[in-house]
């Protein structure tokens, strides 16, 4: 079994939590908000209709500032009036495809965002912690199907793998030169490919299953062979929670962690989940293949060795990769049908907790 946010720790903390309105951000905000801690948001409003942000309502939340991450001004004022025992640092520009077309960008926001908050957090006085979230995609990939482990060379061939890995670097420097001093903790946390109901960004494989299905559309799926390390937003988010509450605590080990499924389990690829989304939402298979169509390289496989994790943390993921695919399936199908997302959002964290 996997361990638990402690409620008592985060009962009556204050977290300043960026890219609180983004899909991940929102379950986030609303399970940091039931543990009992003062969640204050900083992100911009989300780019898409609708969003999981905007269903589930702000309430229970301390404030948000809706702004860019590269507002070196507006991040201080927002940090100076939160006044954080813990940073989470989840704003991104997360699409590896929009890298190719704004590379310039994709840079900017996640390295020199990630920067620009570190930076406004220098002079924070009752700071004990800073989580920053990058992606399992920020290791050199030569495509030879091993699981990554914390201590391999970082990299990236394409511009958002890249700016992740530069932001590694960046976390790195400003821990070692200004954090650490401090008494400040500073971590990393690399997360495998997340599911989860709620997330309608552009470009993603289930929010794309979800649109072609409520449109009538037939899916084009890329890359149908590739292979991800898929885990349930909640398993994700649990392995942040914990590991902000070992900085924290001044009893982590490591400074980076990567948070995926088990190597034991198979690897499973994306015409797979596509199939059993939308087996699971009650539709026959309506995905094509157009993965000999042009298009910028994305790396065929990508695993993550999440055993330091475990050794740490006593972190694992709870649910397997197909009942996590299960569970964003049937989020989704229950609010196509009339369900709240809230509701939804509460019922699944409840089942999560509760060993369900």
């Amino acid at each position: 079994m996997s361990q638990l946010p402690d409620q008592r720790f985060w009962s009556g903390k204050r977290v300043f939590l960026t890219g609180h309105t983004g899909f991940k951000g929102t379950w986030a905000r609303i399970w940091l908000s039931r543990l009992g801690a003062e969640v204050t948001g900083y992100a911009l409003s989300p780019a898409t209709t609708p969003t999981l942000h905007a269903l589930a309502g702000t309430s229970g939340m301390a404030a948000e500032t809706i702004a860019d991450i590269r507002s070196g001004s507006a991040l201080a004022d927002a940090l100076r009036v939160c006044d954080p025992d813990i940073i989470l640092h989840m704003a991104a520009q997360s699409l590896v495809r929009r890298s190719y077309l704004e590379p310039v960008d994709t840079f900017d926001v996640n390295v020199m965002g990630t920067i620009r908050l570190l930076e406004a957090a220098r002079p924070l006085e009752a700071l004990k912690a800073i989580l920053v979230v990058t992606t399992d995609k920020v290791y050199s990939n030569d495509e030879s199907g091993r699981h990554f482990v914390e201590t391999d060379r970082l990299g990236g061939h394409d511009p958002y793998s890249g700016s992740k890995a530069a932001a590694e670097i960046a976390t790195a420097t400003y821990r070692d030169s200004f954090f650490r001093p401090k008494g400040v903790h500073v971590g990393t946390a690399r997360g495998g490919n997340v599911l989860g109901g709620g997330d309608f960004s552009e470009d993603r494989l289930v929010p794309d299953i979800v649109r072609a299905a409520i449109a009538g559309q037939i899916l084009d799926i890329r890359n149908p062979l590739a292979t991800r390390p898929w885990q349930h937003v909640l398993d994700c988010l649990n392995g942040y929670f914990l590991f902000c509450e070992a900085l924290y605590n001044g009893t982590a080990s490591v400074e980076a962690l990567n948070f995926g499924p088990s190597p034991d389990e198979a690897q499973i690829p994306v015409g797979f989940v596509a199939s059993s989304v939308q087996a699971a939402m009650g539709l026959g298979q309506t995905w094509q293949d157009t993965s000999a169509v042009d298009k910028p390289r994305e790396m065929h496989a990508l695993g993550l060795d999440p055993g330091e994790a475990y050794r740490c943390l006593s972190w694992r993921a709870k649910l397997s990769q197909t009942e996590a695919i299960d569970w964003a399936a049937r989020w989704y199908d229950q609010w196509r049908r009339g369900e709240d997302a809230l509701s939804l959002v509460a019922g699944q964290i409840d089942a999560f907790t509760k060993g369900s």
